[in-house]
């Protein structure tokens, strides 16, 4: 309630806007409401270390003069994420929005550093710093501000879940420590001999550069390439196994172009007792579908899945059963079971498992053979090992 208050106001004027158009201005006010506060403590950290005669505190203002400069790669991040897709880009620019996080999470590591070099340097040659009340009321209200901006930055991210505002959250939280570390060793160094304020220094930097490192890696991974959220995998697997003709779902492959920007591969299971122009109705209504309720592009590949022949269904359970003795997590996908007139009975299928099972696929084989030729003592089993995506 007391840091999203300005956010409450802004939605009250945007209320009409569509979802997509909303997350972003919302973005966007976020951003330029960064940029002003930390403008306007730049000028403040400057009046004070100007009155303190502290280097470090100098050197706090230009932090936040680059924390202004990241709300404008922030605010240019999501005006470009909203472009629509174009001929060089045909999966939209959602992704911006991760590059602009990436950018703000490298300054933030480049303002450490530069900070930790300056501490370093005052721990050497450490020069006295004065601390009146002006100083510590100014120094005490960019705290205060700068926390208030870590509420009000995180409760936008939580409500978009824009990455860079996440990112901008974790340095305006760092930054308020930074301050208040800087007040408390100037306040300490006069009653000290030590380079108290140099110690501090070095302490918050390294906490800085541990923050951006951290928001580095978090941005970094869905560029990378991440599994989707588990509860987005299992709506789709919901949704479709609702879909009339669809009694099966499996190789599910979501790609991530931002945050509302899905595109997604699977295979459905379908009767095989009906015609080709049977199954791609029914494949294509659940793409419909799909689009209108999740937002999302589907395609959908057929598999064809033998549902009255009661020999295929009862070697499949034995099968099934067979690799839950191996692992419960294991699938079988796209079985088929032939035995031409005259001929040894063959099985096909894949084997959905464990990538660090991948080693052990010859042992696995060599155990399905071996249970499945207890009731099939011909059997013959071609596998195709595979890894779920999702």
């Amino acid at each position: 309630m007391f840091f999203d208050w300005p956010l409450r106001i802004f939605l009250a004027f945007c209320s009409r806007e569509k979802k997509s158009s909303l997350r972003r201005s919302c973005g966007i006010f976020a951003g330029w409401i960064g940029v002003g506060i930390n403008v306007l403590l730049a000028i403040v950290k400057f009046l004070a270390a100007f009155y303190a005669g502290s280097v470090a505190v100098a050197v706090d203002a230009v932090n936040n003069l680059s924390d202004a400069g990241s709300g404008v790669v922030t605010v240019f991040g999501f005006k470009i994420a909203g472009k629509p897709a174009d001929d060089e880009h045909p999966f939209g620019h959602g992704r911006v929005e991760y590059i602009a996080g990436l950018i703000v999470s490298v300054i933030i590591i480049a303002v450490g550093l530069n900070f930790l070099k300056e501490s370093i340097e005052k721990c050497i040659d450490p020069a006295p710093v004065r601390l009146n009340t002006l100083t510590a009321v100014l120094l005490g209200s960019a705290v205060v501000f700068k926390f208030w901006l870590f509420g009000f930055f995180r409760a936008v991210g939580r409500k978009t879940d824009a990455p860079a505002l996440k990112a901008a959250a974790m340095d305006s939280l760092s930054d308020a420590g930074i301050t208040l570390g800087i007040l408390l060793a100037i306040w300490a160094g006069q009653y000290t001999g030590f380079a108290v304020d140099g110690i501090v220094g070095c302490l918050v930097a390294l906490g800085v550069i541990y923050a951006g490192i951290k928001v580095l890696r978090e941005i970094a991974d869905p560029l990378i390439g991440v599994p989707p959220q588990k509860e987005l995998v299992e709506e789709l697997v919901s949704r479709l196994l609702s879909c009339p003709g669809i009694c099966g779902v499996h190789d599910c492959i979501i790609h991530s172009y931002g945050p509302e920007l899905l595109f997604a591969t699977a295979h459905a299971e379908v009767q095989n007792a009906g015609d080709l122009v049977a199954m791609h109705d029914i494949l294509e209504q659940a793409e419909v579908e799909i689009a209108k309720s999740m937002s999302m592009t589907l395609v959908l590949h057929c598999d064809p899945f033998n549902v009255q022949d009661p020999t295929v269904l009862a070697v499949r359970r034995q099968l099934e059963n067979a690799a839950s003795l191996l692992d419960q997590r294991y699938k079988i996908y796209d079985f088929r079971y032939d035995r031409p007139e005259g001929n040894i009975p063959r099985i096909r299928f894949h084997l959905l498992i464990n990538r660090c099972d991948m080693a052990r696929r010859r042992e696995i084989s060599r155990f399905l053979e071996a249970e499945m030729q207890k009731m099939y003592p011909q059997l013959q089993m071609e596998i195709s090992f595979v890894n779920a995506f999702v």
